[in-house]
């Protein structure tokens, strides 16, 4: 059995996947794109500059996307976010800073009120990205 992550671009995010995958890509290690597969024309759902089924990975992670262009109830939500820990505060500064930027910050990158640790971390932060897609980070000492 295997588990992976599906992430599906609709409404304003809709038209996005391509920017959202090359920034992952670009910004993670041991990252790559595996494969995009694009809507035929008239093909129901899409158009052939959105992306029906793609398949890439982040740090070695497998991940899929697709966007539709229907009109779906439904939107990503801070209730489901990728998790990163590291154990480089400096990786992780500038991890947070990358992907929270024209996007939201909903905790910022620290320590809890400068007194110790949140219980699962020396820093914690919570953003979400330019894209809509949530995102933890946790500094460890791993």
């Amino acid at each position: 059995m295997k588990t992976s992550t599906f992430l599906t671009f609709v409404g304003d995010q809709c038209g996005k996947a391509t920017e959202a995958i090359n920034l992952y890509t670009d910004i993670f290690p041991n990252s790559e794109i595996i494969r995009i597969t694009h809507y035929k024309k008239g093909e129901p759902g899409g158009s052939p500059d959105l992306i029906k089924y793609g398949v890439f990975t982040i740090n070695g992670t497998e991940y899929m996307v697709s966007e539709s262009s229907y009109n779906h109830a439904w939107n990503f939500s801070h209730a489901n976010s990728i998790l990163i820990r590291d154990e480089s505060p400096e990786r992780i500064q500038k991890l947070f800073d990358q992907l929270s930027k024209d996007g939201q910050v909903m905790v910022p990158l620290d320590n809890y009120n400068g007194e110790g640790d949140y219980g699962f971390g020396k820093k914690f932060g919570w953003c979400q990205d330019k894209f809509g897609i949530s995102w933890q980070f946790i500094l460890t000492d791993e």
